[in-house]
């Protein structure tokens, strides 16, 4: 018979935890390999269906688990207006833009050429590590921390950040994660502000 529970335990870097049955009962065993979509990570809390099985020790496991609810709180296969569609954010014209921006400022003599150089190499890095992480996510291999990422940007990998969200789908709908994100790309273009205004001096 086919049960609802909630994950009362997750370890998302290990990839598995405990779900507990709605109205009582043992809870069971699960891991990300017994999900059927892996359109997302689960996370504690996450409402799930599934059946239940024995293993050779006797321990109860969910097999066949399948998410109840979307993020939202709605029940999964539903859309709403701005739900599950197109990311409307424009991420892969603002990076690009914004490194040709740098580029033409480097020419016009406004920055240094490092600065577009270390633009171009930590985006090429952050887009990797992005596509690193999106692979771990699907095939159950660790991951990259998410600090890692969100250091990469706020050092100057933000462009290559965007285009990987934009291109991997990935890191672009989780709402902590983008406040985060925006907050150090704003303090890097703060920073590139300061630089380009002459608060970074080399001596000649």
């Amino acid at each position: 018979m086919r049960q609802q529970g909630r994950l009362s335990e997750w370890n998302d870097a290990r990839g598995f935890g405990f779900v507990q049955p709605n109205g009582g009962g043992d809870r069971c065993f699960v891991h990300i390999r017994a999900f059927a979509a892996r359109d997302r990570r689960p996370a504690l809390n996450d409402v799930i269906t599934y059946d239940v099985q024995r293993d050779g020790k006797g321990r109860l496991n969910a097999v066949n688990v399948r998410f109840a609810l979307q993020r939202d709180g709605l029940r999964a296969g539903t859309t709403t207006k701005g739900n599950g569609g197109p990311d409307r954010l424009p991420r892969r014209t603002i990076a690009l833009l914004f490194l040709a921006g740098v580029a033409a400022a480097s020419f016009a003599g406004y920055c240094p050429l490092w600065i577009v150089i270390a633009y171009l190499g930590l985006s090429a890095l952050t887009f990797l590590f992005y596509w690193h992480d999106k692979s771990a996510a699907q095939h159950d291999r660790r991951r990259t921390p998410e600090s890692t990422l969100q250091a990469m940007a706020l050092l100057g990998g933000w462009p290559g950040a965007l285009l990987a969200q934009a291109v991997l789908r990935h890191k672009n709908r989780k709402a902590s994660f983008q406040t985060t994100f925006w907050v150090a790309v704003l303090v890097n273009l703060v920073a590139m502000a300061w630089i380009a205004g002459g608060g970074l001096s080399i001596a000649g």
